[in-house]
């Protein structure tokens, strides 16, 4: 989607974009200005597989100190984005026909990595009446002799659900009584969390030791260019995927890594203010769309994302043309109202499409204007 508004842009068109993943505000100067310290000292040699000392000491420093999360820093592997410590962390736990539990919606890539590892990926569908949420009673259902681990996010993308402690809690009772099920906790949203702070199912002591923590730089403190996250797990995995990045990329980027170093030591002042920001988004681009007759919405706890169902609208027809799924609506909003959006069919889900708010507050205006004014001409 985001190529072919490219496209459209590119012949004049007047696209506005809500299909990005990531943040519309720069990397705060002080990051910035770290890394041009780490040139000038000539931090521009290979790195650690596992990251420099002092930044997987300052990840465990954040870890206890926002999460009240206990690791030494041999636990922690930092690698090129969280994308690649989430690969890491299931190419070296899933072995051929292992089952890993997926909640849909989920981010794309979690059950193509599940393949790459020749495992087995099972959903369970969470809906909009639960706030894309599952419960106890659906996750011990899905388990099965075969199941290896649970992978989830929180707050998720591409729905922008968190899960409460309490929730959480329900969910950990089911995996006391299945000790042998990793938990893949991916909290790369932790930040832009509106329920009043961020609850990692690792606090839970009974499965800390069978959880991986993946967390990183690119949507707290708008670094996703720079490419740099990591996991925090136990020992014997943190080696095993040490020992995997050796043999695939090694050790990330030196001046990305001093970068990282000075975002975690710098303070959250720009992180709330940012956060503060897409709260406000939040608040409009909900009162806009829900005015939208025929679009299911429900109110997002994190993230920056909509995940609305449009399912009332498949049949519906314009000019000869029939939308019949979420990627047809995907590409009349686009070709039609010049709005880019993307599928719910790549999350998982075939009834919705997911809305980025990711942008300036008269851009999304002028956006859910379009958005509407489209669905209403489809009868």
């Amino acid at each position: 989607m985001a190529k072919l508004g490219r496209e459209l842009a590119a012949k004049g068109i007047n696209v506005i974009n809500l299909s990005f993943g990531e943040p519309d505000f720069h990397t705060p100067q002080f990051i910035k200005d770290a890394a041009v310290e780490a040139m000038d000292k000539n931090f521009t040699y290979y790195t650690p597989v596992s990251g420099y000392p002092d930044l997987r000491k300052a990840i465990a420093a954040k870890l206890k100190r926002e999460n009240n999360l206990d690791y030494n820093f041999d636990q922690i592997v930092v690698s090129t984005g969280a994308k690649q410590a989430l690969a890491n962390a299931l190419m070296v736990m899933i072995n051929p026909g292992d089952e890993v539990i997926i909640p849909t919606p989920y981010w794309v890539s979690y059950s193509e990595m599940v393949k790459l590892a020749e495992g087995e990926s099972v959903f369970i569908n969470a809906t909009a009446e639960n706030n894309f949420k599952i419960t106890p009673e659906e996750l011990e259902a899905a388990i099965t002799p075969k199941t290896k681990m649970f992978m989830f996010s929180s707050p998720c993308n591409p729905t922008g659900s968190v899960y409460s402690r309490e929730e959480l809690a329900a969910l950990v009772k089911v995996f006391e009584k299945h000790p042998e099920i990793f938990i893949l906790s991916d909290e790369i949203y932790e930040h832009i969390n509106f329920i009043g702070g961020h609850v990692s199912i690792a606090e839970f002591a009974s499965v800390k030791d069978r959880t991986i923590v993946v967390n990183g730089f690119s949507k707290a403190y708008a670094m996703t260019g720079w490419r740099i996250g990591y996991l925090a797990a136990p020992k014997e995995i943190a080696d095993a995927a040490d020992k995997l990045q050796g043999q695939v990329t090694s050790g990330s980027c030196s001046i990305t890594q001093k970068a990282g170093l000075a975002a975690l030591e710098g303070g959250l002042k720009e992180v709330h203010e940012m956060r503060d920001a897409f709260l406000k988004r939040r608040g409009i681009v909900h009162e806009l769309l829900s005015q939208i007759e025929g679009l299911k919405v429900n109110l997002p706890d994190g993230a920056f994302y909509f995940f609305p169902d449009v399912s009332s609208f498949f049949g519906k027809s314009v000019d000869g043309q029939t939308m019949n799924n979420a990627e047809d609506i995907s590409l009349y909003l686009l070709n039609t109202a010049h709005v880019s959006t993307v599928t719910g069919e790549a999350f998982g889900n075939e009834k919705c499409i997911r809305i980025s708010y990711a942008a300036s507050e008269d851009e999304l205006r002028e956006a859910c204007k379009r958005i509407a004014d489209a669905l209403g001409k489809l009868k």
